[in-house]
């Protein structure tokens, strides 16, 4: 079972926080609260495919180095990427060097532009993926869920690449479809606040 950790302010955080003292303010102020915009969300899922094998301590630190590298995560731009700027981010030491999942964030940047012209926003289609309570597991018990499977599932179908359910679920933990803070948490009640005030996006 999960444990929490005191922060700063003598206050309980969900356990993880203890791994790095950055961690403490990505959690507070990010992690798990609901996001609609859709250069967030494509961001995050970028960010989480990058992660895939290696620790979210050296994504977080190296992230404003992939804003860089990828145009702050505008799909528009990266979706126009070629050979000559897989070589440069190849050869960018401030970024995670893996061609695969280089040409898949720009696979996905295309993607996504796909899915907006479908869909109507990046955001009106992950939030259908919501789960409900009941298909929810306990905080910090699982991996994967019925709905990030569907999800990636989903995804993959429709070309995206480094999208597993479990890089899904870490996604959906983040961007706030989901409250996975420990009950004891203190930022478990300010993220179900934020979830039931926010307007589930529909186009």
């Amino acid at each position: 079972m999960e444990r929490t950790v005191d922060g700063p302010d003598g206050k309980p955080r969900c356990g993880w926080c203890a791994a790095a003292p950055e961690f403490f303010e990505y959690h507070d102020h990010e992690w798990g609260f609901p996001v609609n915009d859709d250069q967030r969300l494509f961001e995050k899922l970028c960010l989480e495919s990058f992660q895939s094998g290696l620790s979210w301590r050296t994504i977080l630190a190296k992230r404003q180095n992939f804003r860089n590298a990828f145009k702050n995560f505008d799909f528009n731009k990266v979706a126009l990427f070629g050979e000559v700027e897989i070589e440069r981010l190849l050869q960018d030491e401030g970024i995670v060097r893996h061609r695969g999942k280089i040409e898949a964030t720009i696979n996905n940047a295309r993607r996504a532009k796909e899915l907006i012209r479908e869909k109507g926003s990046i955001a009106a289609y992950i939030w259908q993926f919501e789960p409900t309570g009941s298909d929810q597991p306990p905080p910090q018990t699982a991996s994967t869920s019925e709905a990030s499977k569907a999800l990636s599932k989903d995804l993959k179908k429709r070309g995206w690449k480094f999208v597993g359910p479990t890089t899904v679920y870490a996604f959906m933990q983040a961007m706030g479809l989901i409250n996975d803070h420990l009950v004891e948490c203190k930022s478990r009640r300010e993220v179900e606040r934020a979830r039931r005030s926010f307007q589930r996006p529909t186009s």
